[in-house]
């Protein structure tokens, strides 16, 4: 891969920083995880557009995919760990979001702030990480059956 410079911020942005994929590493936090699922978004991506990221995604470490054990024209994708390790920024820019951007968040977004409202940002952070973990875990045994 090449960066731009040798800003950390930089070279983020070289690796996520299109609108796309925030959202498709997001989506991934939402247990979606198919071709499909990442089509059923509300900000309704176009399919050669997250046929392109999927693979740019891929490329970089990102994420990955395993083929249904019954069915080999459908992927599974998940996150690697490094996707994993993105989770800390997408939490901070929903938190951003809600304390500067005077508007009214979806149902989703709404309801997961209410879930942890009350709660330390490191709690949830910690908390969703493991959570995705296990879904990914439960993805390859589903994908080894």
């Amino acid at each position: 891969m090449d960066y731009r410079s040798g800003c950390p911020i930089s070279n983020l942005v070289d690796l996520v920083g299109d609108k796309w994929s925030l959202l498709i590493i997001r989506d991934f936090f939402l247990d979606r995880n198919t071709f499909k699922q990442f089509m059923e978004s509300p900000e309704a991506i176009a399919t050669n557009i997250l046929t392109d990221r999927l693979k740019s995604l891929k490329s970089k470490g990102i994420i990955d995919f395993a083929f249904a054990p019954n069915n080999k024209k459908t992927k599974y994708y998940y996150l690697t760990d490094m996707g994993i390790d993105l989770y800390p920024v997408i939490y901070e820019m929903a938190m951003w979001s809600r304390r500067n951007l005077d508007k009214e968040f979806n149902e989703v977004a709404t309801d997961w702030f209410t879930d942890n409202i009350d709660k330390e940002g490191h709690e949830v952070k910690a908390k969703s990480v493991e959570e995705y973990k296990v879904i990914r875990q439960d993805l390859f045994e589903l994908v080894q059956a």
